[in-house]
């Protein structure tokens, strides 16, 4: 079952619990997908790498607001975006711990022979190739950096 089928389902799922909440962030959820799959010259259905962009971007949505909300003294609505979130984890792929992106960004280093802070370009482009959609960008930013920094000292 393709992310864009279990989510249709899930959606008929809530509906017929008619949980509101989770019916209303699935649809909202679907109709990014539909917009995403219309936007084209043509027609075609999201893949899975597709849909979990869409999500990432989803997600990174409700991050924001809930900190604008919080800004705000609105805690109900970032409470609302909360649970929203919750709702859409679901659907996210398993993330990578930070040990694990540190043993990959070594690799990385080794194999495109970076030696300092002037190569992170590279060795970032590398690495989010191999853990596209499992890592976050913070963390992957961050593990470079400290491994270049070490590098750095070393030498």
């Amino acid at each position: 079952m393709t992310l864009r089928e279990k989510l249709v389902a899930d959606l008929k799922e809530a509906m017929l619990a008619k949980d509101e909440l989770r019916v209303s962030t699935l649809r909202m959820f679907k109709a990014a997908v539909m917009k995403f799959e219309v936007s084209g010259a043509e027609k075609k259905e999201a893949t899975d790498d597709e849909v979990t962009s869409i999500l990432k971007k989803e997600f990174k949505s409700r991050k924001d607001s809930i900190e604008q909300f919080r800004a705000g003294n609105r805690e109900d609505l970032a409470k609302k975006e909360e649970a929203e979130m919750k709702i859409l984890e679901v659907y996210m792929p398993e993330q990578m711990s930070e040990d694990q992106v540190r043993e990959i960004a070594r690799q990385v280093i080794a194999k495109v022979g970076a030696s300092s802070m002037a190569d992170i370009g590279k060795v970032i482009g590398a690495l989010m190739g191999q853990v596209k959609g499992k890592a976050d960008g913070g963390i992957v930013n961050k593990v470079v950096k400290e491994q270049l920094e070490k590098l750095g000292e070393v030498t």
